[in-house]
């Protein structure tokens, strides 16, 4: 088995056929067919299920693709630092950040690592949390923010910050009298509400603070975009539950809004920062993990990042 006929089984898998590995590989379709036999013999076991409709990885297959990339990624960190002049910080760093974090930390984030450190090429991956966390445990990603502490007992996970939860909604809004500026937690869960789906870590964290007071959510839209969701909030479809940074770009957007507090039930989420075991991360990564916790605080002790308690 060599690095070679890994990067040829993971192509293949990722694009869901020969055909059109062949053509990213710039290979001949029999020359890539004849490699994967090979590695076929080698592992003893087929890798592939093969139908008129492309190929699909077999368990087998699955569970040595999943290893590949991992081996595959650190092989090209690796070489990323052989090649590096001396001190000087370079190479590809994928960070996974959720919607609301993209919001309040993505476009300071990049503009930090752009400037004191031009070298490296960053990647923000913005996808819901639990997408995320399946990309750190195949090894697809260098660093995330998630909304767990339990995503993988492999990575190195640090607590990051604690956002509180607002109930949201547009400034002219009559679903709530102008005058108020907390609601409680019943009062919040008598109005429509546009919250996410119901596998979305955010949407359960609400819906257990709920359950807790026998309460029951009058839910009129479930949508997990978070631009899409804002809209028909503000539309007048309904009033909405998160955390402040689901505001941060809203203001350029010339939409004004409410974000009410809960008096009787403080609800919060956690953010934790994972990567990598620390004795495997690349250098470039380290550094926009120290970027990135460093980003976040100073803009909560500025007060551009509302709602929010540093907790390391």
């Amino acid at each position: 088995m060599d690095l070679r006929q890994l990067r040829y089984f993971a192509c293949i898998v990722e694009s869901g056929s020969f055909a059109k590995a062949s053509r990213q590989l710039f290979i001949a379709q029999p020359a890539l067919s004849q490699q994967l036999a090979k590695l076929e013999d080698e592992v003893g076991k087929p890798l592939l299920h093969r139908s008129s409709k492309g190929v699909t990885p077999t368990d087998n297959g699955l569970a040595l693709y999943h290893h590949a990339r991992f081996m595959l990624r650190q092989l090209d960190q690796a070489l990323s630092i052989a090649r590096q002049e001396s001190g000087e910080v370079r190479g590809m760093v994928s960070v996974g950040l959720p919607a609301t974090t993209v919001s309040a930390i993505g476009l300071p984030l990049v503009r930090r690592v752009r400037e004191r450190f031009p070298s490296i090429l960053i990647n923000v991956v913005e996808g819901m949390s639990g997408h995320l966390g399946q990309m750190m445990r195949l090894g697809q990603l260098d660093l995330a923010v998630l909304f767990g502490s339990d995503v993988a007992p492999d990575l190195s996970t640090t607590v990051l910050l604690e956002e509180e939860l607002f109930v949201m909604l547009p400034r002219e809004s009559t679903l709530v009298p102008r005058r108020r500026t907390s609601l409680t937690i019943a009062e919040a869960a008598n109005l429509p509400m546009i919250l996410p789906t119901g596998t979305h870590g955010l949407r359960r964290r609400i819906m257990a603070e709920f359950e807790q007071r026998d309460l029951q959510a009058h839910v009129v839209a479930e949508i997990d975009s978070l631009s899409l969701l804002m809209s028909c909030v503000y539309d007048g479809m309904g009033a909405t539950i998160k955390p402040m940074s689901a505001l941060q770009l809203e203001g350029e957007r010339g939409r004004d809004w409410r974000a009410l507090s809960i008096s009787d039930a403080r609800i919060t989420r956690r953010n934790y920062l994972y990567s990598i075991e620390p004795g495997m991360l690349s250098p470039a990564a380290a550094v926009v993990a120290g970027e990135l916790r460093d980003t976040a605080r100073r803009l909560v002790e500025s007060g551009e990042w509302r709602g929010v308690e540093l907790l390391k």
